[in-house]
């Protein structure tokens, strides 16, 4: 399907039970999309500036959407976001930031960092699902990446 593009999303998310649902809603929908998973604020950054373990990735390309957690460990949300918009290769790489938190604070600081959406974690089941499923809609299939 051209306009569709199947670069890869990659989720950040520490918590395993929050990685799970987000992938269920994610396959739920039925996305060609390869759905990859770092599960702490440096493993992200590797991932997406191809380096330690990821160093083979330097020529890969990015994902076409990065859903980030902002509680995650050694390096925050927030650290990943505010390095990866300093590095001219992911400074418009689309950032959603999925928390949990409901901190005014967090969302005013991911906006400030350049996030370009965030989104709160529902905790009910089926509205995490349906919210999900909605975000990978929006992000890969109507929005148009630079």
């Amino acid at each position: 399907m051209s306009g569709v593009s199947v670069r890869p999303i990659l989720l950040v998310e520490d918590n395993p039970h929050d990685e799970l649902l987000t992938l269920r809603a994610l396959r739920r929908i039925n996305l060609a999309n390869r759905i990859d998973v770092a599960r702490d604020g440096q493993q992200a950054l590797d991932y997406l500036l191809a380096h330690g373990e990821f160093s083979h990735r330097k020529d890969a390309q990015l994902p076409l959407v990065v859903l980030l957690d902002i509680g995650l460990p050694r390096l925050s949300g927030l650290e990943v976001l505010e390095k990866l918009r300093a590095e001219p290769r992911t400074a418009l790489l689309p950032v959603v930031i999925f928390t949990s938190s409901d901190e005014d604070t967090d969302r005013l600081k991911s906006y400030s960092h350049r996030c370009n959406s965030f989104v709160r974690k529902p905790v009910d089941f089926n509205s995490f699902a349906e919210t999900v499923a909605r975000m990978g809609m929006y992000w890969l299939a109507t929005n148009a990446c630079p």
